[in-house]
């Protein structure tokens, strides 16, 4: 007889749960029970969940259920203790997360694709083509499997991928972070990064409380089609103009991402027309350092350009700061996430 393919339990919502107990002959309260053993007590094999008897645990077993947990395949550590980890992806790439470290903070960087469909310029992710979504277990896994995940406080979409292009799974996986019955995560310690898909930004907002980052790099419609093809399906005018619908004031945080070029995007015509996009919206602007990748030959900007720029912003009345670069020495900063190819033949579990 033929061995079933391990079916990972990580990534299962309540509902989904609810689904595996009844087909094993449990009552629907077993499925809180596992979900318990799964993201708050965070076991590695159904055997340790010692509340479940032990004829459930083998017929779980026996219909293939695994835990799901994955160890990083690989770990690099900068000199600023920013550490990125290798996991198992999709379409023959591996993905990486982002572990950084400041002070009372402890933030992850997830990913939620292997490659990117956006293809923005800039970006070594979306160079590198778009091999597939990645799974409700594989996001969870990353914030479960990291060395210091009991430690991490703030959970960030801003690794590989663009969360809205793979929202079912985004969706689900911010569903169990923070419900009751999963991690129990308060939604401002998340943070969803997009380009501004506008049909799954409007879903993420009206479907979650979580913290809202949109990628913006330029206020103008032709240069920034230029840098970033999005631009040309959902504009940032109309992006700008969905954000004004919503309350930013309270509980909910907006920011704008704006990576900064010499000579591209920093000067002062760029700095008032940013605070006149987003004017009304409480967005915080937060600037960000070029990185340079292969193939790019755009430069930073200088460091005391950058501090004008942000300056301008601030007298505008649109709150900005510059944003300090982690784990540049180890490909980890903001737009350098590439993954892994794998050798021709081996297959994703």
């Amino acid at each position: 007889m033929e061995a079933l393919s391990p079916r990972p339990l990580i990534g299962l919502t309540l509902e989904g749960l609810r689904e595996v107990a009844a087909s094993v002959g449990l009552k629907p309260f077993a499925a809180k029970q596992m979900a318990a053993w799964l993201y708050q007590r965070g076991v590695t094999s159904v055997d340790e969940m010692t509340d479940l008897s032990k004829v459930a645990r083998e017929r779980l077993k026996a219909d293939g259920w695994t835990v799901g947990r994955e160890a990083p395949k690989t770990e690099a550590v900068s000199s600023d203790g920013t550490a990125k980890y290798l996991f198992e992806g999709a379409g023959g790439r591996d993905v990486e997360a982002v572990f950084i470290p400041d002070r009372d903070r402890a933030t992850l960087c997830v990913s939620s694709q292997a490659g990117c469909k956006m293809r923005c310029a800039f970006c070594m992710t979306g160079r590198q083509g778009f091999h597939g979504n990645l799974s409700v277990a594989q996001i969870i896994n990353q914030v479960l499997s990291v060395p210091r995940s009991a430690d991490l406080t703030n959970i960030v979409f801003m690794g590989m991928g663009e969360p809205t292009d793979n929202l079912p799974a985004v969706l689900a996986a911010i569903e169990i972070l923070t419900a009751p019955w999963g991690m129990g995560w308060s939604p401002k310690r998340i943070t969803v990064s997009t380009i501004g898909n506008l049909p799954g930004l409007r879903t993420l907002l009206d479907t979650t409380r979580v913290h809202i980052a949109i990628s913006v790099h330029s206020p103008f419609a032709e240069e920034r089609a230029g840098i970033m093809l999005v631009e040309r399906a959902w504009p940032v005018r109309d992006v700008a103009e969905l954000l004004r619908g919503y309350d930013f004031a309270h509980q909910r945080r907006l920011s704008v991402e704006y990576i900064m070029w010499r000579g591209f995007n920093d000067d002062m015509r760029h700095a008032d027309a940013l605070a006149r996009l987003f004017r009304g919206t409480s967005a915080r602007v937060n600037l960000i350092r070029f990185h340079a990748i292969p193939g790019v030959e755009m430069q930073p900007a200088a460091k005391a350009v950058m501090e004008a720029f942000r300056d301008r912003l601030n007298e505008a009345g649109v709150t900005a700061t510059i944003r300090a670069s982690r784990g540049e020495d180890i490909d980890a900063a903001c737009g350098m996430l590439a993954g892994k190819e794998r050798p021709v033949g081996q297959s994703d579990t």
